[in-house]
């Protein structure tokens, strides 16, 4: 009765194992889901591509400086959906706006600072230096900066960069009896 039951079980296994192995193949022949953040990562690398492809004469991502990549953030711009009110406007500097006013749409800092860092990660994923690589450049940074600021300026809301909280040093014992106290 034993070796039927051990033939049992070894036919059965080496089963499980083929189904596996096959499975296995299957999830290899397909590709891997990506994340919300490499897709766009993804999107934007070709959105990029294509614009220095567009430029008059296209420039190669070899010959690609600091100096495209904020021609490409000034362009991108146009299709930006943060209303920027100019010095001049009667709006300037109010948090919240009573009415309508013609100042421009444009991105918003932290658009543009998010894509920057997707395109910094994705220039050196597609074999670019470090050192070379353009996203990284001060000027960017500094560009990034000069547009957090005006924009806060513009709505009325100064930049001030959040401080990383301590830990709270309150004595567990003093907390639980005021709330002991408060309940009674």
């Amino acid at each position: 009765m034993s070796t039927s039951n051990d033939q049992a079980e070894g036919s059965s296994s080496r089963t499980a194992s083929a189904s596996a192995d096959h499975h296995h193949n299957q999830q290899q022949q397909q590709p891997a889901q990506l994340s919300r953040y490499e897709s766009q990562k993804r999107r934007d690398w070709n959105t990029f591509g294509q614009y220095l492809r567009n430029q008059r004469p296209p420039v190669a991502l070899s010959q690609c400086s600091y100096n495209h990549v904020l021609d490409f953030l000034r362009y991108l711009d146009q299709f930006g959906k943060t209303k920027v009110h100019v010095q001049g406007c009667v709006f300037f500097g109010q948090v919240e706006p009573a009415g309508p006013c013609t100042c421009p749409l444009r991105q918003a800092w932290g658009s543009l600072d998010a894509l920057i860092g997707r395109l910094r990660a994705a220039y050196e994923e597609n074999g670019g230096q470090p050192e070379t690589n353009p996203f990284a450049s001060g000027a960017i940074r500094v560009y990034l900066r000069e547009v957090r600021d005006s924009q806060a300026k513009a709505r009325g809301i100064p930049y001030k960069k959040k401080k990383k909280k301590k830990k709270s040093t309150i004595n567990e014992g003093t907390s639980s009896s005021f709330q002991i106290l408060e309940l009674n």
